[in-house]
């Protein structure tokens, strides 16, 4: 039988080592916001010919646009965000897109105002705590005749904190490389995958529940083991298959939906780790008080000690 919980402290180090690279890419890069969350007009332009994305920066900046922000999609678009602009000077705007680079048609284009904008992203931070607090009692009390049922709550949300941290890194190193920026799409996904990944979480966990009841081992890193290996196919199956469908969104869809879609791809991946590797490991480590323990176990740790 495969011994995961035996593997756990490298588990935590992986976590730690891609978080850790996260955090440097959010202190480096930042994130973008987009105009639900900072104010300006966004369009989506499609030329009928060949653009390359500096010669498009080039002919923006000889138009006074030096606050221009250019992302290319993967269907061929290009999203470009600027201060707010009105009717007209929108107009002007694709007048000289079009009479130096020829045809286009604008898909899509949107104003915010600062106000809304404000407004939008005080939302979305609600929005996301209360779905972390309802999380974390909703666990708890599903598991509640469970001994520490605490527990398994601060543990799901531990693992979902971690995914939300992996999508926020992954997403300032686009906007660094990219200038990819987060927008309402992103909060949706975010929100989406915090939900797929709990529901992963759930069901270890309640696998767990009853392998306790049924007594399978008086030690109980052996029952959380034992009930990672029965439920790994379920895991695993099931999040590979959500990614086929997600891959055909990306590449059908288009631009609309990118940000949605990627947060997605990023997160069930990070989700079916976190399920599998860190929600089931932290129990067992809360349960057995290893966190001293993990600090011994560092690479760093032991060197220190051996001097």
């Amino acid at each position: 039988m495969f011994d995961i919980i035996g593997k756990r402290f490298k588990f935590f180090l992986i976590s730690g080592i891609v978080i850790l690279i996260g955090i440097i890419s959010l202190l480096t890069f930042g994130l973008k916001p987009g105009i639900e969350f900072s104010s300006g007009t966004l369009l989506t332009v499609d030329f009928e010919q060949t653009v390359a994305q500096d010669e498009l920066g080039q002919k923006l900046a000889d138009l006074g646009y030096t606050d221009v922000i250019i992302q290319h999609t993967g269907a061929g678009d290009f999203l470009i965000r600027t201060h707010e602009l009105s009717d007209q000077e929108r107009a002007q705007l694709l007048a000289a897109l079009e009479a130096k680079f020829g045809g286009l048609t604008q898909p899509e284009f949107s104003t915010i105002s600062p106000m809304i904008a404000k407004e939008t992203m005080r939302t979305a931070a609600i929005a996301v705590v209360l779905a972390a607090i309802g999380i974390l009692l909703y666990v708890t009390w599903a598991f509640r005749r469970m001994p520490k049922p605490f527990h398994y709550g601060t543990c799901a949300i531990i693992a979902l904190l971690h995914d939300v941290l992996v999508a926020l890194g992954v997403f300032s190193i686009l906007g660094g490389i990219l200038n990819w920026q987060i927008d309402l799409m992103f909060i949706t996904g975010i929100l989406a995958v915090i939900g797929y990944s709990v529901n992963n979480i759930v069901v270890i966990f309640d696998r767990i529940r009853e392998n306790l009841k049924m007594g399978v081992s008086a030690d109980f890193e052996v029952i959380v083991n034992n009930s990672l290996v029965e439920t790994l196919g379920r895991s695993i199956n099931t999040s590979w298959t959500t990614l086929i469908t997600i891959l055909a969104l990306f590449f059908f869809v288009g631009a609309s939906i990118q940000n949605f879609v990627v947060v997605l791809m990023i997160g069930i991946i990070a989700g079916t780790f976190d399920a599998i590797c860190i929600a089931p490991t932290l129990l067992v480590v809360w349960d057995k008080g290893e966190w001293g323990r993990f600090i011994n176990w560092l690479p760093l740790s032991r060197a220190a000690a051996k001097k």
